[in-house]
């Protein structure tokens, strides 16, 4: 199997089981696959392959989140083993606990929920933000986790740098949005935020209820506004597709607007959000440099999986919704 070789990773745990494994679909960074021994079941998370860029997939900083927020209470799957010996599997590594539930991923199965469910869903995602972000970052333990002070403007920084490196093509706007977004930056809160909090990044139960919150590779210590305005940037863009034209979960019958889920997450939070503009323009910078990091390690033949060939599409009309939330549209 690409980029996990089964046989290695059963012979550092010892063991006496054959090792099944299979990578699950839809991710777009460090990969991720279902790894059983016929009676226990875990996901093991490893870096992309190949391009890989500094500070970015961390397995050692993911394997400690999830250990402080699984054992705070939240949401999050308990890790049971952390390898950072590269020689074992070709990167460092982690395993965490199997957790049951279903991504919704595509349009029609939300479609299906029926208004009240999909309504209800989407709410559901926007509490248990605001429950993540009502953490005590000291008190589980992450109180060293990030310099929550001037967090935005770092952002904004080393956004700009992840682009760099990640340049092959021509963007437009995207160098005028990244220096617009460079004025009167927000001071902003701190508290354990996500950074890439959206749908199909959480595990739903039968009940609709979030059993595990995942992919926790740029979560840090920062202001919580940004893993909003994420959210909201993930609900408009059309990630998901049904009979064949692309869809966005805000346009699913019953997702409640991006107003609605802005009021649901300040009620829960006792949080301001009467001013996103300027949060939602640089959610929708950093999604774009992200996606064009996935697209440089497409064309460089550095990634696998299913998907890659339509991302880069998504990183023009990511740059446009910055520019517009800017101007307040």
């Amino acid at each position: 199997m690409k980029g996990l070789d089964l046989q290695r990773l059963q012979d550092h745990l010892g063991s006496p089981r054959e090792l099944t494994g299979r990578m699950f679909a839809g991710g777009r960074s460090n990969l991720t696959y279902a790894v059983t021994d016929g009676e226990n079941r875990w996901v093991l998370r490893r870096p992309p392959l190949g391009h890989v860029l500094p500070t970015a997939h961390d397995m050692v900083r993911e394997h400690r989140v999830l250990e402080a927020l699984s054992r705070a209470g939240f949401p999050a799957p308990r890790p049971v083993l952390l390898c950072t010996d590269p020689a074992v599997i070709g990167a460092p590594f982690y395993l965490m606990e199997h957790v049951d539930g279903k991504i919704y991923r595509d349009v029609t199965e939300l479609v299906a929920l029926g208004p009240p469910a999909m309504r209800e869903l989407s709410l559901s995602l926007v509490d248990t933000l605001a429950d993540l972000h009502a953490l005590d970052p000291a008190a589980i333990g992450l109180g060293d986790f990030g310099r929550p002070e001037g967090f935005n403007e770092r952002q904004v920084h080393r956004w700009k740098k992840q682009l760099d490196a990640s340049r092959s093509r021509e963007i437009p706007g995207i160098d005028e949005l990244h220096a617009r977004l460079a004025v009167d930056i927000p001071a902003g809160d701190g508290t354990v935020v996500h950074g890439d909090f959206r749908l199909d990044n959480v595990l739903i139960g039968d009940g609709l209820e979030v059993n595990a919150v995942l992919d926790w590779e740029m979560s840090t210590l920062g202001d919580p506004l940004s893993d909003v305005a994420l959210m909201l940037v993930y609900a408009g863009m059309p990630l998901q597709v049904q009979a064949g034209k692309a869809i966005a979960p805000l346009c699913v019958p019953g997702h409640p607007t991006l107003a609605e889920m802005g009021a649901r997450y300040a009620e829960r939070s006792k949080r301001d959000v009467s001013d996103l503009h300027w949060y939602v323009g640089f959610a929708a910078f950093k999604l774009a440099v992200i996606l064009e990091g996935v697209y440089y390690r497409y064309v460089q033949g550095q990634t696998v999986g299913e998907g890659f060939d339509t991302i880069g599409d998504l990183v023009g009309p990511l740059v446009r919704r910055g520019h517009e939330a800017l101007e307040g549209i």
